[in-house]
């Protein structure tokens, strides 16, 4: 018997390995449309095994990098409203904006009639060099028509962008030119300027507005305090308005500029990352001038670090409203594909401790982006007492002010959106499909360039559009695109439009030195920030009070004249 079994012991093995394997795979194939394994698969092995099956199993064919560049932004969509993914595509086209330049042929156009109408050729660019104009129209870019109302801006940004050094072909239409005109431009870098306009704006008043934090932004803004203490300025508001931020580094190099020593600017922590504390080394320029900063419901991130350092400091006054609340800091990560995730690794911290990012919930972007129309349903852009702070946690400045946390910085006087002006009638034309402020000051400006060109200040142009018949040259051009006449609202909003149509055409002609003066001479926060200046307010202290909101009467009885003392800069695109 035990020799019988040594002899059928191998066969019977056998025999039932192969009765498995045929069972096995039976019982597979009568699965497959239902099972693919019943291996266990978790975390980022159960992704990877779910693309493999589609790849293997699915019943079409599936481009499984399309799939993944669809599926990784819904990941990130689970996390918070700041962390994202950006593909390889839009990864240069971001990069250029916080970079500070691009490669390019150095214009800026408007597209509102039916060609490309060039506004500003940049001094030294290399449309310049090449003889383009400001009002040249570009009908071909490299032999292909690039005229009609189906023309779509992104492609035309498309074709005139591209890398240094290359070269792209133009046919020009100039006026009293019988004949196309043909340029080869080099492309070259162009700056992009994030400082947008700096001057003198009241006597020894300093007056800088910053767009956004990039590279390039720090020695922007240094340059322009520099050229207004030549001036004569010793008092600087900054304007942060509709700054959505950037670079945090940046930021801090400019609070340096008006911070003494060892004085605490912003503070970092996360779960990966320790705490980690950024002071100030006391070699600023403007240690001792006096500083107002402009914030509204647009001022997000390095804004944010800026205005709070600034108010935790007790080293100025924050002036307009409670800023967006975006106190996350998110770091670049460069994938292989040359795509690149943006993900939140830590918050930061005003120096008196303040997390000052707005409430959110994992998931819920939208009612995350919501927020700042419900502040506006909520009157929070007219009244301050819609801002409700008994909930929100108390902290407390330098020399013993209460300040907020809980979203946003609080502006320490608070000046409601400015309604004055606005009407029915204004809306109309501000809302028409092709914004009718815009289009009639662009083709006032084409018809009478010559005229408007020979200028050679925007002071002395300024008064001489004063003295012109234009809100009834407007109104009348309005009309006749859809908008009728309403005398008694066109009464009310006469000086608003007037003070659009003005700043609008300067701006065509001096870039936006020659576009805020006048854009801003009846801005409530900047009156009230020259005010404060001026009256020697702008350092709050703990024995002197601080009116929480102002009126617009009380704002506008200080009026300012437009300073003849400019700073010049290069224009910017």
């Amino acid at each position: 018997m035990k020799k019988k079994l040594n002899v059928w012991l191998p066969f019977i093995i056998a025999t039932s390995i192969a009765a498995g394997i045929i069972i096995g795979n039976f019982f597979h194939q009568s699965s497959a449309g239902t099972i693919h394994s019943l291996r266990t698969y978790t975390g980022a092995n159960k992704l990877n095994a779910i693309l493999d099956i589609i790849n293997e199993k699915y019943v079409d064919t599936v481009n499984i990098k399309d799939l993944v560049e669809d599926v990784i932004p819904q990941i990130f969509n689970e996390l918070d409203p700041h962390s994202n993914y950006i593909s390889a595509k839009e990864v240069i086209s971001i990069n250029e904006e916080l970079e500070g330049s691009f490669s390019g042929i150095g214009v800026s156009f408007n597209m509102q009639t039916d060609t490309i109408l060039l506004l500003n050729v940049f001094p030294g660019g290399p449309s310049e060099q090449a003889g383009l104009q400001p009002f040249d129209r570009i009908i071909t870019i490299n032999d292909s028509i690039f005229s009609g109302k189906r023309i779509d801006q992104n492609e035309v940004v498309r074709n005139l962008k591209g890398l240094k050094d290359s070269k792209v072909k133009l046919g020009v239409k100039r006026k009293n030119e019988p004949e196309l005109l043909h340029f080869e431009v080099t492309r070259g870098d162009v700056p992009v300027y994030s400082v947008e306009t700096a001057y003198e704006i009241s006597q020894h008043i300093g007056f800088i507005k910053v767009g956004k934090f990039t590279r390039t932004t720090y020695h922007e803004f240094i340059t322009a305090i520099a050229k207004l203490k030549k001036a004569g300025c010793n008092s600087f508001i900054i304007d942060l308005r509709g700054n959505t931020g950037g670079i945090m580094e940046t930021a801090i190099n400019m609070i340096n500029e008006f911070l003494p020593q060892s004085r605490l600017i912003v503070y970092t922590e996360g779960k990966a990352f320790p705490r980690s504390d950024m002071y100030s080394n006391g070699t600023g320029s403007c240690i001792d001038d006096p500083i107002v900063v402009l914030t509204d419901e647009n001022s997000a991130s390095a804004s944010e670090i800026f205005a709070g350092a600034i108010q935790d400091n007790d080293r100025g006054l924050i002036i307009g409203r409670r800023t967006f609340g975006k106190g996350l800091v998110q770091s670049p990560i460069n994938l292989s594909d040359g795509s690149q995730l943006r993900l939140t690794i830590a918050r930061y911290y005003t120096p008196s401790g303040r997390s000052i990012q707005k409430k959110y919930e994992l998931g819920h972007a939208d009612d995350y982006e919501m927020d700042i129309y419900n502040r506006y349903v909520h009157g929070e852009f007219y009244s301050k007492d819609s801002i409700k702070t008994d909930d929100l946690p108390e902290y407390q400045t330098l020399i013993g002010r209460t300040v907020y946390g809980g979203g946003g910085i609080m502006p320490d006087i608070f000046i409601p959106s400015d309604t004055s002006g606005i009407t029915s009638y204004f809306n109309n034309i501000v809302r028409s499909p092709t914004n009718l402020l815009n289009l009639y000051t662009l083709l006032y400006s084409d018809n009478n360039y010559d005229l408007l060109k020979s200028f050679r200040t925007y002071e002395d142009l300024y008064d001489y559009l004063r003295r012109q018949p234009l809100l009834s040259d407007f109104t009348d051009f309005a009309a006749e695109h859809g908008v009728k006449k309403r005398p008694a609202l066109i009464n009310i909003s006469a000086r608003l439009i007037e003070t659009h149509l003005i700043s609008y055409i300067l701006r065509n002609f001096f870039d936006n030195d020659g576009f805020y003066p006048v854009f801003y001479r009846d801005d409530d926060v900047v009156l009230q920030a020259v005010k404060v200046i001026k009256e020697g307010n702008a350092v709050p202290t703990i024995d002197s009070p601080i009116e929480l909101e102002i009126s617009k009467a009380a704002a506008s009885s200080n009026k300012f004249h437009i300073s003849k003392e400019r700073v010049k800069r290069n224009p910017a695109s």
